[in-house]
């Protein structure tokens, strides 16, 4: 499976798709990127006239290009429409704040992947190769219709 037929089929769209492209992927981890445009309406709000990137939303990226993307790779063929994906813990620390126009890169590395259940150490860091924030985010990937 390429890159882009992973970021194809995962289950978000814009405005809510934080994968622009992933740089490497293997059965170990994932490394990808995404961009902050200034434009992004989470920014009117969060902070007056001293915009910052939310926690949840740098949470949110770490889980789709570390957890989600790393797991499409990890079923391949075996995860289709009928596969959900759902959070089911993480732990993050934030040890900088990311601003509007700033491109990040997530870097995964998988903890253990069994009984559908996937956990990771994730990495983001700026342009600088800094730390912005660090942790562990793990999920279960299940047939829809086990959730029913």
């Amino acid at each position: 499976m390429t890159n882009q037929e992973i970021i194809a089929k995962l289950p978000y769209s814009k405005p809510f798709l934080f994968v622009d492209e992933i740089l490497h992927i293997n059965e170990n981890g994932v490394e990808g990127t995404y961009y902050f445009d200034e434009n992004l309406d989470f920014y009117k709000g969060h902070f007056k006239d001293n915009p910052i990137t939310p926690g949840v939303i740098l949470t949110e990226v770490m889980a789709q290009i570390g957890l989600v993307c790393l797991g499409i790779f990890l079923l391949d063929d075996s995860f289709n429409k009928a596969t959900s994906i759902a959070l089911t813990s993480s732990e993050i620390e934030f040890l900088k704040p990311v601003f509007p126009t700033e491109r990040v890169t997530v870097i995964s590395e998988k903890i253990y992947f069994r009984f559908g259940k996937l956990k990771c150490k994730v990495i983001m860091k700026n342009k600088k190769g800094e730390e912005v924030c660090t942790g562990t985010i793990a999920g279960i990937m299940v047939s829809k219709s086990e959730i029913n």
